[in-house]
């Protein structure tokens, strides 16, 4: 009887393309979805040290929903690396000027911290609306709950 656990080969893995429509949807079970798909963690090979996900088309991303009072309390910061250059906005200010951003912000925290999460991260396209440059590579659609 053989134990051992499979480990996917580089060669061995098969990328599709899924497309996810996030209007009307919460950020966060949009983001859990894109960041399951794009780490690979659907498919039965997924191999924790080798990047087996798939490519994700996120459309309609300035209508998604946060909930309770997020929209005015949740504060997106960065910093310049300068003194006194930590610049704060709030998420409705940051849905209004780049909702891609907030997306993306949301996935990439879902993500490993490593080169290897960096490399996920390219595999994601975020779209405002419905059109998208990617209808060559026929996306199936991938249903959030």
């Amino acid at each position: 009887m053989n134990n051992t656990t499979y480990s996917a080969k580089a060669g061995d893995i098969v990328r599709k393309w899924y497309i996810i429509d996030a209007s009307g949807k919460p950020l966060g079970r949009v983001a859990t979805e894109a960041a399951k798909l794009l780490r690979g963690k659907h498919k039965p090979t997924f191999t924790p040290n080798l990047d087996t996900g798939d490519h994700v088309i996120i459309i309609n991303c300035e209508k998604v929903v946060f909930t309770g009072k997020k929209l005015d309390k949740k504060i997106y910061r960065t910093h310049s690396g300068y003194v006194g250059g930590v610049k704060e906005t709030t998420a409705r200010v940051m849905m209004e000027t780049k909702p891609q951003k907030v997306m993306t912000i949301a996935i990439k925290g879902m993500l490993p911290k490593t080169k290897l999460g960096r490399q996920m991260l390219t595999k994601l396209r975020v779209y405002i609306g419905e059109n998208h440059e990617n209808q060559a590579q026929k996306p199936e659609i991938w249903e959030v709950k």
